[in-house]
Formats: structure tokens, C-alpha cells, sequence
């Protein structure tokens, strides 16, 4: 349950929209100047991309760190055992809170009577993958995601919410990656969107057989470049479980006398007490996150979901020290009350 609170904090920290989020803290003259500059970029073709910058400000909001994802992990944590609709209710009407459009508009339905499942049926980000990410706390407590998922979700909203919980809930128990992909894939139908995109996306990734060859291949198979949906669960979590599955079969393979693909000694099933898994367990990690956040257009959460398969495939203990130690502290750049909240201490009181 560590691993896979701190992964997703890590993934989540390792995408480039992490600094974005992170610079709400910063003050408003100072997001402004990031825009105007922005716009100066683009009016006179420069090429030199503005980044958020801390001019005459405290710098720690800019230094990596987690951000949405591991804040709304956390409170779905803490209000995991409520009523789904009277949690969210009460962040109905709040101006401080920073979220996914689908949670806006589920809240806005809630202040106006509206009750799941229409509070996310009746939602124009319905398909978003802010559900999934709190099905990390759901998955890893043994618990369905589904009340929880409909406040905010419906359809490939919700599907993708409950694949991510059934795999980190195969995870948790013990079972090797290729079992908890099974379990999600269990929950995607092949003839929806977001069934028919992990099919494509494991197809995609296992025969590109590294995290990083299938990157080209994953951008190909999966991503929509029409539309500027960076979020939609269609996407991220069918990425997410390619890369995590991919990460772990290839991080089993080593070079030697016989080239690549030999087996390490001792690591048949990823996970298993023998010599050698917990390296296996950060190489897979490092591999699949860094990969996932090579995808831009989705490197707000597909990080963020591969970090929580892995990190909890892996255990707390194998990912990098320097990680374990960056993600832990919250920032409060979406839900200002867990500021200085620790993360795997909220971990700790789930398990």
C-alpha cells in the first residue's frame, strides 16, 4: 500500500504538468508573467518555451514534488469510508479547491440537488480519469471503487476507475503484474473505447518489449491528438497498464554471455521473495514512469498510474531512497488543508 501511494505521488511529481500545478502556490502576478510570456512566445515564433519561475518568491513550491494526483489520492483516503456524495458535498461551493473539470462539474451538480449517478452522467468530462486516480485508495484497501466513481464519472470514466482498482488490488495481495492486468482487463469490454485502447496498448508495448521503444508505438495506438483531452481514462489507464506490464517483463531480462533476454537468477515472478526483486522492482519502476512521462499529452496522470502499479508490484522499500523521500510531503496545491500532510502516513492509517 506504500508502494503504491508513493509510486503514483512519484509519478505524479515526474510529469511536466506537476511544476504547473505546483506554481498555484506561487503568487498570481507571478502565473501571469508565465501566460505573457507565453503568448510572446507564440506571437513572435520563439522557440525558447516559458516554465513557472518563483521571481522574488520561495522557490520550494517549484521543486519536484507531488501535486493533484497524489493530493486527491490522499483525500480519498482520509474520506474513504463516507458517504461517496455527502465527501464531495462538502467541497461543493469552496473557492480554493483546484480540480478536474469532471469533479467541478459533478460538485456544481451536487449543489444543485443532483445526485449520482447523474452527478457524473450528467457531466461533460464524464470519460476524465479523476476517479481512477482515487481508485489507487479503493484498490488498495480491498475496496469497489464504484460509489465513489459515479460522484464524478460515468462510463469510461468509471470502467477505467474500477480496472485500476481490481489491478492495485491484485497487487496488494501478492500477485505478479501479468494477474492484475488480467484483473483490469476483466473490467474493460473489448467494445468500448477504453477496453479496445489496453488491448491495443498491452499489443503495442509487449511487442515493442521496453517502456521506451513502446513509447512511439503507445503515441501511435492510443493517443488522440484531435482533441486536447490529456486526461480522458481511455487513454491513461490503458497506458498505464501497457507500461507497467511492459516495465516488469523487461526488467526481468538482463544482458550477458547469451545477450539480451536472459532471466536474472531468482526473479521468476516479479514480486516473489527472492534474491534480486527489489532491484528488478526499481528498474521496472524507473522504466515505467520515466516512460509514461516521455508522453506528454497524457504526462498529467499516466505517470501517476504507472507509478502506483509498479510501486505497489515493487513495495515501498525498492523504489529510489531520494523518491521515497521527495514525494511523501504534500504541497496544497489543490486541497490547501493537506499542506505538510504526509502522505505515507495517511498510507499507514488506511492499511
Amino acid at each position: 500500500m506504500r508502494g503504491a501511494f508513493a509510486g503514483l505521488a512519484a509519478g505524479d511529481a515526474a510529469g511536466w504538468p506537476a511544476a504547473r500545478h505546483r506554481s498555484a502556490l506561487l503568487a498570481g502576478w507571478a502565473r501571469r508573467l508565465h501566460r505573457e510570456l507565453d503568448a510572446f512566445a507564440e506571437e513572435r515564433q520563439v522557440t525558447t518555451l516559458p516554465v513557472p519561475f518563483a521571481l522574488n518568491q520561495p522557490v520550494a513550491p517549484l521543486a519536484v514534488g507531488p501535486s493533484d494526483d497524489a493530493e486527491w489520492l490522499a483525500w480519498t483516503a482520509l474520506t474513504i469510508r463516507e458517504n461517496r456524495a455527502e465527501a464531495f458535498g462538502r467541497l461543493a461551493g469552496r473557492d480554493d479547491v483546484r480540480a478536474r473539470i469532471s469533479v467541478w462539474a459533478a460538485l456544481d451538480n451536487l449543489a444543485a440537488g443532483k445526485l449520482p449517478p447523474a452527478s457524473g452522467h450528467d457531466n461533460p468530462h464524464h470519460f476524465d480519469d479523476a476517479a481512477a486516480v482515487r481508485a489507487v485508495a479503493f484498490g488498495a484497501a480491498g475496496l469497489d471503487p464504484l460509489e465513489d466513481a459515479c460522484v464524478t464519472n460515468a462510463e469510461d470514466g468509471v470502467l477505467g476507475a474500477v480496472a485500476t482498482a481490481r489491478a492495485v488490488a491484485a497487487l496488494t495481495d501478492g500477485a505478479p503484474m501479468a494477474e492484475a492486468v488480467e484483473a483490469a482487463l476483466g473490467a474493460l469490454p473489448p467494445d468500448t473505447a477504453i477496453g479496445h485502447a489496453a488491448r491495443e496498448a498491452l499489443a503495442a508495448a509487449r511487442a515493442a518489449g521496453s517502456p521506451f521503444a513502446a513509447v512511439p508505438a503507445l503515441d501511435a495506438a492510443v493517443l488522440d491528438h484531435v482533441y486536447s483531452y490529456g486526461v480522458a481514462a481511455a487513454q491513461t489507464v490503458p497506458i498505464a497498464l501497457a507500461l507497467a506490464d511492459t516495465a516488469v517483463t523487461s526488467a526481468r531480462r538482463t544482458p550477458g554471455a547469451e545477450g539480451f533476454g536472459a532471466e536474472r537468477p531468482g526473479v521468476e515472478e516479479f514480486g516473489a521473495e527472492r534474491p534480486g526483486v527489489e532491484r528488478v522492482g526499481a528498474e521496472a519502476f524507473g522504466a515505467g514512469v520515466s516512460a509514461a512521462a516521455c508522453l506528454a499529452p497524457v504526462a498529467d496522470s499516466a505517470p501517476a498510474l504507472t507509478g502506483a502499479l509498479l510501486g505497489c508490484a515493487a513495495g515501498y522499500d525498492a523504489l529510489p531512497a531520494a523518491w521515497r523521500e521527495r514525494v511523501r510531503t504534500l504541497a496544497g496545491c489543490c486541497l490547501p488543508e493537506l499542506a505538510g500532510a504526509d502522505l505515507l502516513d495517511i498510507a499507514g492509517r488506511l492499511a
